[in-house]
């Protein structure tokens, strides 16, 4: 009455190892999960950098594209135009996002364990904290 299974089942194949797609090791893919909060800190920063120039953020956005590279097996990330600025972006708004992107690069440096890339988000955090604190009052 019923037709035999002829193929494999999905239920069985999930459970065995299949050579049919790639496997990444857990360090490789916080690697790569690293590298993408790196580079949208940087685009973050290269926005602001186009709205108010600054050498701080300057040498920040070349220590970011440093390890965006390093992460990333020597491909360059790509950079922020000061063209593409957007008129509604406001320094301090950007200031709490590049915040936030450096506090998720920071959780996954540390995960890592990834010297270098914690201690650059951690001065990230630090100066974007400062900026939003000398731009706007205390609301306490």
């Amino acid at each position: 009455m019923y037709e035999p299974i002829r193929s494999k089942s999905v239920h069985t194949a999930a459970g065995a190892p299949s050579s049919d797609f790639p496997h990444r090791s857990r360090e490789e893919e916080l690697d790569i999960q690293l590298a993408g909060h790196l580079a949208a800190l940087l685009a973050v920063t290269d926005e602001i950098r186009a709205l108010t120039p600054s050498a701080d953020l300057d040498t920040g956005a070349e220590r970011l594209a440093e390890q965006v590279t390093r992460l990333r097996g020597g491909a360059s990330p790509v950079r922020f135009r000061a063209a593409a600025a957007s008129r509604d972006s406001r320094p301090a708004t950007l200031h709490r996002r590049a915040h936030a992107l450096a506090g998720r690069a920071l959780v996954v440096a540390a995960s890592r364990a990834d010297t270098a890339a914690a201690i650059l988000s951690a001065e990230r955090m630090d100066a974007h904290a400062l900026a939003v604190g000398a731009r706007e009052p205390a609301t306490r």
